[in-house]
């Protein structure tokens, strides 16, 4: 019999925030997959620490680029394309074996979250099963304090690697806003905001329910820099009683 792929949330990145499913699920399957940067041991692998057993057999997947080629080049697609094909036959090659295989996924799996990928390629070859995690918006918001939506207030999720006017168009007519793909689009971010009249009730969080957390308001943070790990808060102020 084939083994079962699951896709298990990791959370926003404090290990005490994985569900009870996903720490049983984890310390009960064979093989226990994760994403990183090349050279790196990765973020996903620290959350993992204190869940693993020594008898499981770990199965890194390295990206070949992360930041190194500008995500609307050809190159890029391609390479990752690449990437996620080998990466998938790594893991059927355990699943066909028998061997269960849990894919660790910082955040939701289902959410930005790179275990889609694999998933598409292999979800009508082998049986599977996803265990939601608590998604890196929901961290951050707790980190801050904010309330985020009142009343019938419309919350929109926004990637920062769109262009300056697509965000300003759209910040202009959200209600709440989560700004996620922060990193080197920080200044251009910042600018939607002013330009959009929401620049004073945005809040920059940066490794939210991590070591090293930071939290501000976004006009507090003078420089352009900003890690992997960051992403803007706008609160609604809909209604209330």
């Amino acid at each position: 019999m084939s083994g079962t792929l699951y896709g298990v949330g990791l959370g926003p990145g404090d290990p005490e925030l994985l569900t009870v499913k996903a720490v049983r699920v984890l310390q009960a399957v064979p093989v226990v997959s994760f994403f990183a940067k090349a050279g790196r041991r990765g973020n996903a692998r620290a959350i993992l620490d204190g869940w693993l057993t020594p008898v499981q057999t770990e199965e890194p997947l390295y990206y070949p680029v992360t930041t190194e080629i500008p995500v609307g080049e050809d190159a890029y697609t391609e390479t990752l394309r690449g990437f996620y094909a080998e990466a998938a036959e790594r893991l059927a090659a355990h699943l066909s074996a028998g061997r269960d295989v849990a894919l660790a996924s910082e955040g939701d799996p289902l959410f930005y979250g790179s275990f889609m990928h694999l998933y598409v390629r292999l979800k009508d070859r082998f049986p599977t099963q996803i265990i939601p995690g608590v998604p890196s918006m929901a961290g951050c918001w707790a980190a801050a304090g904010l309330p985020m939506t009142w009343g019938d207030d419309t919350l929109t999720i926004l990637a920062g690697t769109q262009p300056q006017s697509d965000l300003t168009a759209k910040l202009r007519t959200s209600e709440a806003a989560v700004i996620m793909k922060v990193g080197r689009n920080l200044p251009k971010i910042r600018a939607a905001l002013a330009d959009a009249g929401r620049l004073a009730a945005a809040v920059y969080v940066a490794r939210g329910t991590m070591a090293g957390q930071e939290v501000c308001p976004l006009t507090a943070k003078t420089d352009d820099t900003a890690p992997y790990f960051s992403l803007v808060l706008v609160p609604g102020n809909g209604r209330r009683p």
